[in-house]
């Protein structure tokens, strides 16, 4: 049995009381606004001692960074802390990038948002006949942007790396015409985006019967 328990903010004990910066006495944590300042305007925090933010290295590097170049060499650029790619590494992987589905709601509104999803059934698996309904892919459009897509998630094989590429798409504003233009490589399982015609909300079947 595997029990994974997470972070633990240690910072009781390391003198911001002092200074005057404000914890989350619930969780220990730092809240700070979009530039990672304390209520102490010259006290900064990045990484995992984020209130509401992600426990990724990744992130606290890139954050970390960022900040450096706005103190200190004219930049003005802050963290995105909405759009990162990110991977659950168990057996069947999954990635998601961006909102979730959730938190899109609860931000857009549901008559904002149109949600495209599909099970799919990666090529490795008609050989050895694994469940061609296990793999899913969905995406959250914002339809007061020109669809653009705000949340990206898949659960199958390999989907940290898909996840890693569409995260940059996402960046540069991909939308969801510009996903159906986009010619799939066939067969990959990142094809899967290229294709979508499905919404959630008119609730057609998804399930698949073939590769």
């Amino acid at each position: 049995v595997l029990i994974a328990i997470g972070r633990d903010a240690c910072t009781r004990n390391i003198g911001l009381q002092t200074i005057g910066v404000k914890i989350n006495e619930k969780n220990g944590k730092v809240p700070v606004n979009d530039e990672e300042q304390t209520n102490v305007p010259y006290v900064y925090a990045i990484g995992d001692i984020l209130d509401g933010k992600l426990e990724l290295t990744p992130v606290a590097i890139q954050a970390g960074r960022l900040l450096a170049q706005r103190l200190y060499g004219g930049s003005s650029r802050k963290c995105d802390y909405i759009n990162v790619p990110t991977t659950v590494f168990t057996p069947l992987e999954y990635g998601s990038c961006g909102y979730p589905e959730e938190r899109a709601i609860d931000e857009y509104g549901t008559q904002n948002l149109e949600v495209y999803h599909t099970l799919f059934w990666p090529l490795e698996w008609t050989v050895p006949g694994r469940d061609n309904n296990t793999c899913y892919a969905k995406i959250i459009c914002n339809k007061q942007d020109n669809n653009r897509v705000i949340g990206l998630h898949v659960l199958g094989p390999n989907a940290g790396e898909v996840t890693q590429g569409f995260a940059a798409a996402i960046k540069c504003g991909l939308t969801k015409e510009l996903l159906d233009e986009t010619i799939g490589i066939h067969p990959t399982c990142a094809e899967v985006f290229t294709t979508m015609d499905i919404t959630k909300s008119s609730g057609q079947d998804i399930t698949q019967k073939g590769c």
